[in-house]
């Protein structure tokens, strides 16, 4: 391998994560980079989710980067196609575009000892080498289909809400949907108005809370863009609203419990939402809220008081030729089937999305399989030198990604800075750093929500195969401030023996 790189930094994912990495990277002085996305355009989840009635799960305040705040949304929770649209306007904006390759999925990454190198192998045979790599794959972006029997042999349409398929015409159709998640939540109601009979599969029922929604009229857009200060006092406001909601009620509910008037309100909520008393009671949880991914929606409780929506609880035996069979022997015949059963998250071909081989060649998938998810700051991990990740173990709190994004980007280039600054070609993180942040997370899961004894009943994906939940339990002011203040000693930071050769004088 040559020591001298395709590119200084090689980012992975043209979504929000790589959009954002790439401006700040490039604000910060390093300008060689490459964005290497798998779709066919930008925007990540927003590229990809086009179901009926895709929208942000919160304030659309907090959901831009605080650079670059826009006044045209339309509603408080804006539709997936203006977060689509701003995707495209900030890779415009910053001059982004001409440095992404669509079409680039990787599906390999190897470091090299000697040269200090990653070469990154995509799909369609091509190869790159960067002297630092920055994964931004997100979790959310690979479909997870169920593991239900014939559903190969369905002979109607079967899509899933990831991969929607516009050419489908729903009206007057039989459709079921599978699962009750954050997608289900907003494409049910979208699509029942149409369908001829909807019918909805539910194994474990979502806290579902009223959604503070709405039209952000013309006078307010028009404030938001000329009154000093308005943008910045609704990002505050809503900021704060989030952090109430996520960081502080799931990782302090021993000392802040805002989880149970949470569940006070979801209850009464349900109570006025849902009119049928059975119907009721099967949408209702039996775990405590924060276990999962709770949703927000206006409309899809009353949903299920529609006379063309049938919500079945009965576990799924088998998907036939037809329909759908349950396990009391009854077959609901179909002719579209919807798959909202959400993405693979803390599991292996997710976690990492691709082949890592470290220093070494250490697997990262083995080590995360033999050693529990674990990364510092949710940032670097021991023995895989100059990769950085921007949604790592225990990097995300729960609060805006968009925080995340650049609160992990922050620590990024400050280990960029200091390596430019000390001429190294290696920079990674100590095992002793990385064990004590490790320790540091699992001490504080006491108060977390999470270890409740009813979370067993959620079904959650928060939850890895060694029963942890890889969330960074920590105040979002707090990773703001750690990002750009841990100690640089937490690395090490070296040049490669063949470049010192090159650098020596003669």
């Amino acid at each position: 391998m040559s020591t001298t790189a395709d590119h200084e930094i090689a980012i992975i994912g043209g979504g929000f994560s790589g959009i954002g990495a790439a401006i700040l990277l490039g604000r910060a002085g390093f300008d060689d980079y490459v964005i290497l996305e798998e779709g066919d355009g930008v925007g990540g989840a927003w590229h990809w989710n086009t179901y009926p009635g895709v929208a942000v799960d919160i304030p659309s305040f907090s959901y831009q980067f605080s650079f670059e705040q826009v006044a045209g949304w339309s509603r408080v929770y804006a539709p997936g196609q203006e977060l689509k649209a701003y995707a495209e306007h900030c890779v415009d904006k910053y001059d982004v575009r001409r440095r992404i390759r669509l079409g680039s999925k990787v599906v390999a990454a190897t470091f090299d000892d000697d040269t200090h190198l990653w070469r990154l192998d995509t799909a369609g045979g091509a190869s790159i080498t960067a002297r630092f790599v920055v994964g931004a794959t997100g979790v959310l972006t690979q479909p997870k289909p169920p593991a239900i029997d014939g559903l190969a042999d369905f002979r109607g349409t079967v899509m899933h809400t990831a991969r929607w398929d516009h050419d489908v015409d729903l009206r007057g159709k039989r459709v079921a949907v599978i699962g009750t998640g954050a997608s289900a939540v907003q494409v049910i109601p979208s699509i029942a108005p149409d369908v001829e009979h909807l019918t909805v599969f539910q194994r474990t029922p979502i806290w579902c809370l009223p959604k503070l929604d709405t039209a952000l009229s013309g006078p307010v857009r028009a404030a938001l863009r000329r009154v000093p200060g308005t943008k910045r006092l609704s990002r505050l406001i809503s900021q704060a609203y989030v952090e109430l909601t996520f960081p502080l009620a799931a990782h302090f509910h021993r000392l802040l419990p805002t989880a149970g008037a949470g569940e006070r309100l979801g209850r009464a909520y349900l109570r006025r939402a849902v009119r049928d008393e059975q119907t009721r009671d099967k949408l209702t949880p039996r775990y405590a809220l924060g276990c999962k991914r709770p949703s927000f929606s206006n409309e899809y409780l009353p949903t299920f008081n529609r006379p063309n929506v049938t919500l079945e609880t009965t576990s799924i035996d088998a998907v036939t030729g037809t329909g759908v069979r349950t396990a009391d022997g009854v077959e609901h015949p179909v002719d579209v089937l919807i798959l909202a059963t959400g993405f693979k998250v803390f599991e292996k071909g997710n976690m990492p999305a691709f082949t890592v081989r470290g220093s070494g060649g250490i697997d990262l998938e083995k080590f995360w399989h033999e050693n529990r998810f674990q990364a510092y700051q949710g940032v670097s991990v021991p023995n895989f030198p100059n990769l950085f990740t921007i949604l790592g173990p225990y990097g995300y709190n729960g609060s805006s990604y968009f925080n995340l994004i650049e609160t992990q980007t922050a620590h990024i280039v400050r280990c960029l800075t200091a390596a430019r600054r000390t001429g190294a070609s290696r920079v990674e993180v100590t095992r002793e750093a990385n064990d004590r942040y490790f320790k540091s997370m699992l001490g504080r899961r006491k108060h977390q929500v999470f270890f409740q004894d009813s979370c067993a009943l959620a079904n959650s994906y928060y939850f890895d195969e060694h029963g942890d939940v890889p969330f960074r339990a920590s105040p979002t002011l707090e990773t703001m401030i750690t990002s750009r203040w841990f100690s640089l000693d937490d690395y090490t930071f070296e040049s490669a023996p063949r470049l010192r050769a090159v650098a020596a004088p003669a």
